[in-house]
């Protein structure tokens, strides 16, 4: 259970909310929504004990799972398996269990080693039975298959994990960990359509309490049954006790209500200000006159205004920078990770002004690829051939290409040196950056801002090949439809990596490269009904 009191947060200067006060309960599956960086995800980071509030309380009872947008949580060196299983302290039983049969075995060690490793193990068999044995384990790899993440993949490192391979780990060992109490930012980030299908049904069964921030319009239809909706322009939340279709239907009507409730008070109290006026002319009459006006205003004051639309971030991208035919080449790449291949003999040509999808099941080697057509990572074999007039514009799915230590207007001028900063923050403006948000620094940002402050640096950078991985990741439904509008329009060449068939579809591609084999083919609908599959 989650009990909130009074509580008020503070970004800098920037009041988020205040007077907030609710609980989450067993049951109770909240749809925390809102505009991006209307204080979704700084809201959890309080809730979770990650970050404090300003003013006011958090009392969380039970066992806490909680999953935000960006997350490397775990030792590089430490197994997937590992990790998910130390969710109920089961993998140092495992490992203990492992090193006791070891010993029992190794007629190196001398023989009262041995009788100890042997009297230790049937502890250990007893400790595991206790935590839920063998099962717990199969039970692990069946959520983390279901969540994309193969048998093949549980021994390796996390370290040689992707970002989003390793995402569906962590959130893989949240679901495992049994909390009475989950907060899921943005769950189904990173997972194909089999392992969202799964995961709505799972948390459609969850009888623990849940905060959910999605902009999966299905997930938080079938499993929303309360909406907490964050004003950022009154600092407040309202709360809805119903799922979200009736939500919609309940802020559709509120909408209609306040702006006919408006209307009525603005045409009584006009015609109170015009008799007033009349009246104000008469000294016997002034003091009637005053009072009538003060009525007026106290009948305005009195009702709510319609609420302010959210602002949305514009972004339109410049005239690419000229270059060559053919400004990006890639030859022969390959690449492995340990004894694990992800692909191998990738060739492949963008040309100016082309258009390319590069499609696969998780753990194709998408995102890989696009790092190292990036010069981000280098290929085992192979090489990239940069064309006349080359200017690469890289987006990051993980947001890497942002340093998280400085501020948001360095990072803009970073990505555009010769940019003066005046025209950086006039960009930045465009892009919600206004005021002091400028100087904060990128780490305190919410994953919805992190992408607008990425998106804002592939503006300046006058790039003419777009490198794109699951650029609309983390934006709402507005923002999402201003990137699609921009990338439509933009004449330079864009390769995409993307779960969104609206993306896609937007993107109007050419051609396809299909992953692991890269097998390229020219786009037709089939590839459409692949990506809403995937």
């Amino acid at each position: 259970m989650i009990t909130v009191h009074d509580l008020a947060i503070r970004v800098g200067a920037r009041l988020l909310m205040s007077d907030v006060s609710f609980q989450v309960t067993d049951g109770d599956r909240v749809g925390l929504v809102g505009r991006n960086g209307a204080g979704k995800t700084t809201l959890t980071k309080v809730l979770s004990g990650t970050l404090d509030p300003t003013e006011g309380s958090v009392e969380v009872s039970g066992e806490l799972g909680y999953l935000p947008q960006d997350t490397h949580s775990g030792e590089d060196t430490e197994s997937v398996l590992a990790r998910i299983l130390s969710a109920r302290g089961l993998d140092g039983i495992l490992k203990r269990l492992r090193r006791a049969e070891q010993e029992m075995g190794d007629m190196n060690l001398s023989e009262a080693k041995r009788i100890k490793a042997m009297d230790r193990y049937p502890r250990l068999e007893a400790e595991l039975d206790a935590a839920g044995g063998y099962a717990a384990e199969a039970e692990a790899k069946r959520m983390a298959a279901n969540l994309g993440l193969p048998n093949r993949l549980l021994e390796q490192e996390l370290g040689t994990l992707s970002g989003g391979q390793r995402r569906r780990v962590e959130l893989a060992r949240i679901l495992f960990s049994q909390a009475t109490t989950m907060i899921l930012d943005e769950p189904t980030n990173h997972l194909d359509h089999d392992s969202i299908v799964w995961l709505r049904e799972y948390l459609m069964t969850y009888r623990g309490g849940l905060i959910v921030i999605s902009h999966d319009v299905e997930l938080v239809e079938q499993v929303v049954n309360k909406v907490f909706y964050l004003d950022a322009n009154r600092s407040v939340i309202d709360i809805y006790n119903m799922g979200w279709k009736q939500y919609l239907r309940q802020r559709e009507d509120d909408e209609k209500r306040r702006k006919r409730e408006r209307s009525n008070a603005e045409k009584k109290a006009t015609a109170l200000t015009a008799q007033a006026e009349k009246m104000r002319a008469k000294a016997t009459k002034a003091v009637a006159a005053q009072n009538m006006l003060k009525r007026a205003e106290r009948m305005l004051d009195g009702v709510e205004g319609e609420r302010q639309k959210d602002r949305v971030a514009s972004l339109r991208f410049p005239k690419p920078a000229p270059c060559g035919k053919t400004p990006l080449m890639a030859e022969d790449l390959s690449k492995s990770y340990g004894s694990l291949e992800i692909f191998t003999g990738v060739d492949l040509a963008i040309d100016r002004g082309s258009r390319v999808v590069i499609i696969g099941l998780n753990g194709a080697g998408k995102t890989t690829l696009l790092r190292i057509l990036g010069g981000v990572d280098q290929p085992d074999t192979g090489q990239i051939i940069p064309g006349h007039g080359l200017r690469i514009g890289y987006y990051a799915q993980e947001h890497e290409t942002l340093d998280l230590d400085r501020t948001v207007l360095e990072n803009m001028m970073t990505a555009a040196y010769e940019l003066p900063e005046v025209e950086a923050r006039k960009i930045l403006g465009s892009f919600l950056f206004t005021g002091d948000d400028v100087h904060k620094p990128a780490r305190v940002l919410s994953g919805g801002e992190k992408t607008r402050l990425a998106l804002a640096a592939l503006v300046v950078s006058s790039a003419n090949v777009l490198l794109l991985d699951e650029p609309t990741n983390n934006l709402d439904p507005a923002s999402r439809e201003e990137i699609l509008g921009a990338l439509a329009a933009f004449e330079g060449a864009v390769v995409l990596v993307s779960h969104d068939p609206g993306a896609v579809a937007a993107l109007s591609p050419e051609r396809v490269l299909m992953m692991p084999d890269a097998v390229e083919d020219l786009w037709n609908a089939e590839y459409q009904e692949l990506i809403e599959l995937a």
